[in-house]
């Protein structure tokens, strides 16, 4: 392949696009909620949280030394992510702690590429990290439910328009930034449920720490709400440059 042809490619992946309809930025953050907080579309919606959060558990273990072994993803939308090392320690503790926080701060990456117009590199970013989640996966519903995301991605940029992408993109940007926030409650629900030991993200994190499980549930929960007021900010600040009636 011609070089020329190939940084050509490469710049114009980078480039920046302009700024999408400011109706299209609002639409797509109420669809977004309405994927979150309509129960029988939760139960669907959800899957996309848990390959966030599994990928979280996943990146950290591998940053911090850990040996990665499997991913699992369930049907009951749970899952496991699976690694070897010290069982203790710092290295532990972050990978315990990447899981929930995991689908907000990939909603905040989103929202700051889409924030500066690059939708595209956005969305085959996106298609890097499924891939590399496919790697790991180790159950039939798992590897189903990946390239299902990924054959999702992969049609909305090639074959979709610029507004078709860029709906898409801030629809899924919406959806982690909100989604992140629902799973941390209903975690806390359920430990408030529980009997004997917890095998929670924040139980394990409670035994590796010494701190307790709620204050972990805590940290979760400022980090998703963090992250979501920051990212709103994020997307709708170029929608507002553009629409007089929002800068009021």
């Amino acid at each position: 392949m011609d070089t020329g042809s190939v940084s050509s490619s490469f710049e114009q992946l980078l480039a920046p696009q302009d700024a999408p309809p400011w109706w299209l930025v609002l639409v797509t953050a109420v669809l977004a909620l309405v994927l979150v907080g309509y129960r029988p579309l939760w139960r669907l919606t959800r899957a996309v949280v848990t390959v966030a959060h599994e990928a979280g558990h996943a990146l950290f273990a591998l940053l911090t030394g850990r040996r990665l072994h499997a991913i699992t993803l369930h049907t009951d939308t749970s899952g496991l992510t699976v690694s070897s090392g010290k069982p203790t320690g710092l290295g532990m503790i972050i990978t315990a702690a990447a899981g929930y926080p995991a689908p907000a701060l990939l909603g905040l990456g989103y929202a700051a590429l889409l924030g500066s117009g690059r939708v595209t590199v956005m969305l085959w970013a996106t298609l890097v990290m499924l891939a590399a989640v496919l790697v790991k996966v180790r159950n039939v519903y798992g590897v189903v439910t990946v390239l299902v995301l990924g054959g999702a991605v992969f049609g909305v940029s090639w074959f979709g328009d610029e507004l078709l992408q860029a709906g898409f993109a801030y629809l899924a940007a919406w959806f982690l930034l909100a989604a992140a926030v629902r799973p941390v409650i209903e975690l806390q629900r359920s430990r408030r449920r529980q009997r004997g030991p917890g095998v929670s993200d924040a139980d394990q994190l409670a035994r590796l720490t010494h701190l307790p499980a709620l204050l972990w549930v805590v940290f979760f929960a400022v980090v998703c709400l963090a992250a979501l007021v920051v990212g709103a900010g994020l997307m709708l600040a170029p929608v507002e440059q553009l629409h007089p009636i929002l800068q009021r």
